[in-house]
């Protein structure tokens, strides 16, 4: 219906929105749409948990775009960022643009380094250590092809340069390996600008950013957004509304982006670059500094340092001020008439800044950072430092000036939302203060009956997990558990090692194909899980938040353990024991509300559509017997709960039963339909 200012009402640009894209509406998306409305309208700030089939991208593209104001779109995943610009938006605009009377641009903006360079490409990797792997490619070339890894995935690069319209790596299919395409990319810190490169003109970065500028909605991901924030010099274009999906993400995306990494292997690569280009004094001095970090990090033992020891501390207040006379070189004998020299340069800066940069935060020893030892079988040892935690950083950075909507369909931790709200700086939803962002929180729940689809069963009898070596009485109710759902499991573990145990023992026991991470490239092993339906996909981590297989081939979802991070994590040992100091309870605020997002993560891999049904077995009995585990349980979806195995056994037959008959039914109304087709 229209309004009586003659615009159309949002109820009627949902639903335009929603045929376009042949979806349904739902309740929940529809109280969506009406809360992110009003938070662009009065620019105030919403957290809105929705869960898994309500439609929160129409929910929130919709209002976002009718207010007329200019709106970044941060995701933390590829999928929805293709999902959103390849088939959400371009459809709703179309949809919305003769009710509005106005066609709204949208474009994709991402990192520097995630476009192909055509300085790169074309002159080749200004560097010694690289130097040479396009005189191969071109030799190969003259003599029937490349027959490296890499030499094929740099010739097909040169291909797709001359076909590509955006020059972006994720419109590269199949992918190329991240050597490869390092080739052929530049950080920001190492471009040259558009202004002095040759290529400028037809630069994809450049053409990316100015599509940004003149597009009403920019889709970008967390990292970007992480980027714009801290670094103050900004990188997105300016904008009145600020939607951040999958934002339980957002957290772990910005500290990553402000974790600082010193390696000796990166340390050498700074001096080789920079070697040829300042005097011998200075390459000295840095080559020097270099040995000796190099030294002292093959001694070092993994761990948190509360400070770095003395001749640590000495090595990398060494790198520091070597890195500043180099940096002071660099700059002063610059031939700015030299444009390959000037590329080279410009890399042997970026990479001696970036040294620097961390050196200087490590000798600084702040007590909002924190500093640790890590050590790699393959990559050897690295001096790491991130902040103790990004609340404040946000809170300043991330909800002045606009308004902010931040959805998932898992927010509410607990029961409510103040867990998320205050790992992005908010105070306890109502709190009112001057220097305090105003915001609600908001579930518009699911079009899912959990409790009608779904059973969480707890296996309260099993013994708890230790930290090492597997538990036999798990993998014997494991093995049961995938025996009565006939396959149709997907398996998440909270280790590598417990997953390769679990499909090893099974395997062995079971006549059902056992799919493991890490055996195919995960796309892979998604796509036969999905097809077959008698399978079985045992993985980790990526696995608890990037399945999404409705029907009978996901009927069973087991996690072996609550999912709580090493206790001997450096960065989350210190922020427990920074909440303690505070007077909190460090364990519920950051063990126990990692573990419940990603039990809620994990637990949506089974509901993705209201004919789904099945079981979440947890075969951890903490769930059950721990004073913690209510609250777990409260941050999952609201499944019919039991702890009685005979019970989930039985349930799980007669599904996969249903499911049996399902397909049989099916298949023979299929060959019905051939017959029919066949007499005609």
């Amino acid at each position: 219906m229209t309004g009586t200012s003659g615009k159309p009402s949002l109820t009627e640009l949902l639903h335009a929105a929603v045929v376009a894209v042949g979806g349904t509406e739902r309740p929940g998306q529809v109280a969506m749409a009406e809360a992110v409305a009003e938070a662009v309208e009065d620019g105030s700030h919403l957290l809105i948990q929705a869960g898994t089939g309500t439609g929160k991208s129409l929910g929130y593209l919709v209002p976002a775009i009718a207010g007329g104001d200019r709106v970044v779109v941060a995701t933390a995943t590829l999928a929805l960022q293709r999902q959103l610009v390849e088939r959400d938006l371009p459809r709703t605009v179309e949809a919305l643009r003769p009710l509005l009377r106005r066609r709204p641009e949208f474009a994709t903006l991402k990192g520097r380094s995630n476009y192909l360079c055509l300085h790169r490409l074309h002159e080749g990797v200004p560097s010694d250590d690289e130097q040479g792997l396009f005189d191969p490619l071109e030799a190969a070339q003259a003599m029937g092809g490349p027959t490296s890894r890499l030499g094929k995935d740099l010739l097909r690069l040169r291909e797709w340069a001359d076909d590509t319209e955006s020059g972006d790596r994720d419109d590269l299919s199949p992918g190329v390996s991240d050597r490869a395409w390092s080739q052929v990319s530049v950080s920001s810190r190492e471009c040259l600008g558009a202004s002095r490169c040759v290529y400028g003109v037809e630069c994809f970065a450049e053409a990316a950013r100015e599509r940004a500028k003149l597009a009403e909605v920019i889709v970008t991901n967390h990292a970007l957004l992480a980027i714009d924030a801290i670094e103050g010099a900004p990188v997105l274009p300016g904008h009145e509304v600020l939607i951040v999906d999958e934002a339980h993400e957002l957290v772990s995306r910005v500290t990553g982006v402000a974790t600082g990494e010193l390696t000796p292997g990166g340390v050498n690569r700074a001096v080789r670059r920079a070697a040829k280009l300042v005097d011998e004094k200075a390459a000295d001095q840095l080559q020097t500094a270099a040995e000796s970090f190099e030294r002292l990090m093959e001694l070092a033992l993994p761990g948190r340092l509360e400070t770095l020891p003395e001749d640590l501390g000495y090595a990398v207040a060494a790198l520091r001020d070597a890195s500043r006379t180099v940096i002071t070189a660099l700059g002063s004998t610059r031939d700015a008439s030299v444009a390959d020299e000037d590329a080279v340069r410009k890399q042997a800066l970026a990479s001696v800044e970036s040294v620097q940069a961390v050196a200087e935060r490590l000798s600084h020893g702040s007590e909002f950072d924190v500093i640790w030892c890590e050590r790699h079988d393959r990559f050897g040892a690295s001096l790491r430092v991130a902040p103790l935690s990004v609340s404040g950083l946000l809170r300043e950075k991330l909800f002045a000036d606009r308004s902010v909507v931040l959805t998932s369909a898992t927010l509410k931790l607990g029961g409510d939302f103040n867990g998320v709200g205050a790992s992005l700086g908010l105070a306890p939803e109502g709190e009112r203060g001057e220097e305090l962002p105003v915001w609600r929180g908001l579930d518009v729940g699911s079009p899912f009956d959990y409790r009608r689809q779904g059973i969480l069963y707890v296996a309260k009898h099993l013994s708890q997990p230790g930290r090492e070596g597997s538990r036999a009485d798990m993998l014997d109710e494991l093995a049961e558990l995938v025996e009565a759902a006939g396959g149709r499991t997907l398996g998440l573990f909270s280790s590598m090692r417990g997953a390769q145990a679990a499909a090893q023992e099974l395997r062995g026991r079971l006549d059902l194909p056992i799919l493991l991470q890490g055996e195919e490239t995960l796309g892979e092993l998604i796509r036969t899980f999905a097809d077959d339906p008698r399978t079985c996909l045992f993985g980790t981590l990526s696995l608890w938040q990037g399945v999404d297989v409705p029907g009978p081939s996901c009927q069973l979802v087991v996690m072996d353990r609550v999912p709580f991070p090493r206790p001997d994590d450096p960065l989350v040992s210190a922020r427990q024991k920074a909440v303690e100091e505070a007077g909190g309870n460090g364990f519920m605020a950051v063990a126990a509300t990692h573990a419940a997002l990603l039990m809620a993560q994990g637990a949506g891999r089974l509901v993705r559509s209201t004919e789904d049904r099945g079981v979440v077995a947890v075969l951890d009995p903490r769930l059950e017997r721990a004073r913690y585990g209510s609250f777990l349980r409260a941050s999952m979806p609201d499944f019919w709960y039991t702890t009685d195995r005979n019970q989930v056994r039985r349930s799980l037959a007669a599904i996969d039963q249903a499911a049996i008959e399902a397909a049989h039914a099916a298949d023979a109304a299929a060959r019905g339909a051939a017959a029919s087709a066949s007499d005609a």
